[in-house]
């Protein structure tokens, strides 16, 4: 991107016209920066090292379309690129939870099931083992997973806001973001991942 294509881009409070194409391009930023974080992630399992290859190729192509220039990027059809990243992405998961993943997480009462885009909000999942379970674009919203052990839990997309993650294990649960965390209710004894920082408001960890 050239200079002046960036000042078309950034410069908007200066030339207002350039605002909707800013703020266009910015989402589509977004998004290819949350596919680099999956797959950078997605490199770090070992369980995935058979995919290794393959993502590395994918996760070099989406850096490339990084830099493209605005006009560019306006034209990408990112739902498709977007699945492809996908399609690693749910395999990398399954086989991380191929070894912990367990029978008795299919149901939770009063019909409410655990699986994939699962509406858990305000579930009390405390006594629920989580090893290993399929959470993406799940509904968390105020679910109490205090004190829950989440190794190998896939929340690709899941909603976080105010659930309650005091005293949970989120050491190595995989695909998990900053955003969600920031969204979420911890303390001094929450364990996350090393990739992710602590929110301030919830202390400082305990050993």
């Amino acid at each position: 991107m050239t200079y002046r294509q960036k000042r078309k881009v950034f410069d908007w409070c200066k030339s207002p016209e350039s605002a909707k194409q800013m703020f266009e391009v910015f989402l589509i930023m977004r998004q290819l920066h949350e596919m680099l974080w999956y797959m950078t992630e997605a490199l770090t399992l070992q369980k995935a090292y058979p995919l290794h290859e393959a993502i590395r190729y994918m996760l070099d192509d989406t850096e490339r379309l990084t830099y493209l220039s605005p006009d560019y990027l306006l034209k990408l059809d990112i739902p498709e690129h977007r699945e492809k990243v996908n399609v690693l992405l749910i395999k990398t998961s399954e086989l991380v939870r191929a070894e912990i993943r367990h029978d008795n997480i299919s149901k939770l009462g009063y019909k409410r099931t655990l699986g994939q885009s699962a509406d858990l909000i305000g579930a009390d999942l405390r006594n629920i083992d989580l090893r290993g379970a399929n959470l993406r674009n799940a509904y968390l919203i105020a679910a109490d997973l205090r004190g829950n052990d989440l190794s190998g839990t896939d929340f690709i997309g899941a909603d976080f806001r105010d659930a309650d993650l005091k005293g949970a294990d989120l050491t190595e649960s995989i695909f998990l973001t900053q955003d969600q965390l920031n969204s979420a209710k911890g303390d001094a004894n929450t364990k996350i991942p090393p990739s992710i920082t602590r929110p301030k408001h919830w202390g400082t960890f305990k050993k």
